[in-house]
C-alpha cells in the first residue's frame, strides 16, 4: 500500500539546494499543516467530546504509537501532570519497544499486532478508558492491533493519522485524519506529519483538561510547583486574583500547594 506521506516529494535534488533554499521550502511546507488540521476540527471535536465524560467517570487516556508517533504521545502525556496537576497515570503514553524506543529505534517493534494490548494491560484498564492510536501512515500493526483489542474490550478508540482512508482510521471508532501530503524528504514523517500530530495532541489534551476543570479563566491553577519559575508564575496569578502583596501571595501559594487552593483559602478567610 502506497501512502500519501510516503509518496514522492514535491521537490527533487535536495542536495543541490542552498541552505537558504532548503529552509525556505521546508517552511513553505510547514505552513500547510495548520490548514490541514483545520479541516479535521470536526473529527477532533467528536473525539474530545467522547473522551471527557469517560474521564469524568474515572477513565484514563492512553496514547499508543511507534517511532516518532509514539514519542509524541509520550511527550503529550508526560506534560499533563506538571501543567494540570493530574496524576501521572491519568494520561499514559505507550511506545512500541518500550522505554528504550524513546531514544533509540527498536527493530521490528511496530510489527507485532498483539503487543500494544499487552502493554496497555500492564497499567490495568477499566470500562471508561479511552485509547488513541497514533500513526502517520495509518498502517502500523502495533497500533492497529491495539485498537482492535480495545474495541473488543468495549473501550473508546480514536486515532490520529495523516493519510485518508487508512486501515487505522477504519479500526478506530473516532478517527482523526489530517492529510498533510508528501513530506519534504520523502517518507520522513517526523516532519509535516509529526507537526500535525503534535498540534492535534495539544488540542485533545488541552481541551480535555479544560473541560475537566483544570483551568480557570485561562490560568493553569492546578499546575505543579516544581521549580522557582512556576512558583513565581503562580504567585502572579494569586496577586492578580486577590490583589494581595506579592510576598503574602507566595507564602499562601507555598502553604496550600496550588493557585486554586490558595485563592480558595483567601476567599474563605475574607467572606
Amino acid at each position: 500500500m502506497s501512502t500519501t506521506t510516503e509518496s514522492s516529494s514535491y521537490y527533487d535534488n535536495l542536495e543541490q539546494m542552498s541552505v537558504s533554499e532548503l529552509l525556505s521550502h521546508m517552511n513553505k511546507e510547514d505552513q500547510t499543516v495548520p490548514l490541514a488540521v483545520a479541516k479535521s476540527l470536526p473529527q477532533i471535536e467528536r473525539l474530545v467530546a467522547a473522551i471527557v465524560p469517560r474521564m469524568e467517570c474515572g477513565g484514563r487516556l492512553f496514547y499508543i504509537g511507534a517511532g516518532t508517533s509514539g514519542r509524541l504521545g509520550i511527550l503529550d502525556a508526560s506534560e499533563c501532570p506538571p501543567t494540570y496537576g493530574v496524576p501521572h497515570d491519568l494520561v499514559i503514553g505507550i511506545i512500541a519497544g518500550g522505554d528504550t524506543a524513546i531514544r533509540k529505534a527498536v527493530e521490528n517493534a511496530e510489527d507485532d499486532p498483539a503487543q500494544a494490548w499487552e502493554d496497555i494491560q500492564k497499567f490495568g484498564f477499566n470500562e471508561h478508558d479511552s485509547v488513541i492510536g497514533i500513526a502517520a501512515s495509518g498502517t502500523t500493526p502495533y497500533v492497529i492491533g491495539g485498537l482492535k483489542a480495545a474495541n473488543e474490550t468495549g473501550l473508546l478508540t480514536g486515532c490520529i493519522t495523516c493519510n485518508a482512508a487508512s486501515p487505522l482510521a477504519a479500526t478506530a471508532q473516532l478517527p482523526v485524519e489530517v492529510v498533510v501530503g508528501p513530506e519534504f524528504v520523502t517518507g520522513s514523517t517526523r516532519m509535516k506529519s509529526g507537526t500535525a500530530q503534535k498540534l492535534v495532541l495539544n488540542m485533545i489534551s488541552t481541551s480535555v483538561m479544560i473541560k475537566l476543570g483544570k483551568v480557570k479563566g485561562n490560568k493553569m491553577v492546578d499546575m505543579q510547583l516544581s521549580n522557582e519559575k512556576l512558583v513565581k508564575r503562580g504567585t502572579r496569578m494569586i496577586v492578580d486574583a486577590t490583589g494581595m502583596p506579592e510576598e503574602k501571595a507566595k507564602q499562601l501559594l507555598l502553604e496550600f500547594g496550588s493557585v486554586r487552593a490558595a485563592v480558595a483559602a483567601f476567599e474563605s478567610r475574607n467572606m
